[in-house]
């Protein structure tokens, strides 16, 4: 009994078998341990080479037990622990399939410029990873921080590496091209640049920066405006639209039928980040109505869940869409 809440207390320890592991499944200053206190309402204290978990809902003892568990699975296997990696494991402790959590990890998409592993991270990224492969067209929607845009970029490198396709195209449209950057100097694709940083990022942590800009130097990766592929066929290309919710219909049309021969789509977007003029239906919400049960097209839908940034980032989107709801009913 907890005399301080007068709730009773439940208590479970978890004991680790090699205790050399303990810095790596605990973290920098505990932040894996706290990360798991927030997520599960539980208390953890470690003790040599036992964590002690307590609290008052005997089921989140239960499922902090089992994450502890799984975590040092993937220390067995060699694989170092990140704050994504232990927050997806307590989003599918939630979700009741963290039985499935350690088969994300026994498949690596491809390896970054410094070597590491890259791999998906939740079920959603798994889904969105397996329509890319086995479909033409991908759409991506969800909120930010899901790895849209990087999981894009790295399937993008996996198809040109194997030589499936002969270049990587990156469009985004230039909304804020308008009055925002009206003022500002070069031509549209220099006043677009700043605002596809997430590509560009992408792209120097998969390739590193000297080879990617040997590729964009040669044509090989080309990163433009939407504007700029209209009157394009794009045959054995991998192309990848970003912030796809502010296209106008008209726009998502002319690029989805830019589609040629050995190539592939993939339009990402978050339909709650529309900037848009009023007027204007965004063109990935007319498209996720219009071109569902086509063959070769698949809609993937990310959650506030699948989010893979600090877990207080999903807290936000939530609550903001809670109050998007209210907002809508009054």
């Amino acid at each position: 009994m907890n005399f301080l809440t007068g709730k009773k207390q439940f208590e479970k320890s978890f004991h680790l078998q090699n205790p050399d592991q303990a810095p790596d499944l605990m973290g920098i200053n505990d932040q894996f341990l706290h990360l798991i206190e927030s997520g599960m309402q539980v208390t953890l204290s470690a003790f040599d080479d036992d964590i002690k978990i307590s609290g008052d809902n005997n089921e989140f003892v239960s499922q902090s037990y089992a994450i502890l568990t799984a975590l040092t699975k993937l220390l067995d296997h060699g694989i170092k622990l990140s704050g994504a990696d232990v927050m997806n494991a307590i989003n599918m402790a939630h979700a009741g399939t963290l039985d499935y959590f350690t088969d994300f990890y026994s498949e690596v998409l491809l390896h970054d410029s410094k070597g590491a592993p890259i791999r998906v991270k939740n079920y959603g990224q798994h889904q969105y990873v397996e329509a890319v492969r086995h479909k033409d067209i991908t759409f991506g929607i969800g909120p930010a921080g899901t790895g849209k845009t990087y999981l894009a970029v790295v399937m993008a490198v996996t198809a040109l590496k194997k030589r499936l396709v002969e270049k990587i195209i990156l469009t985004r449209p230039a909304v804020e091209a308008g009055e925002n950057l009206g003022f500002l100097p070069g031509d549209l694709k220099e006043k677009v640049d700043p605002y596809l940083r997430p590509v560009y990022d992408a792209l120097y942590n998969v390739l590193g920066t000297e080879h990617t800009n040997r590729l964009l130097d040669r044509g090989v990766i080309e990163i433009a405006p939407l504007a700029y592929m209209r009157g394009r066929t794009l045959d054995q290309a991998f192309v990848i639209l970003d912030e796809a919710q502010n296209t106008t219909e008209a726009q998502m049309k002319m690029f989805l039928t830019r589609l040629g021969f050995g190539s592939k789509m993939i339009v990402n977007g978050d339909v709650t980040q529309i900037d848009l003029p009023r007027h204007e239906k965004s063109g990935l919400i007319e498209a996720s109505h219009i071109l569902k049960g086509i063959d070769q097209i698949e809609f993937v839908q990310f959650k506030a869940t699948d989010v893979v940034r600090h877990p207080v980032v999903a807290k936000i989107i939530e609550a903001y869409a809670h109050a998007d709801e209210q907002r809508n009913k009054e």
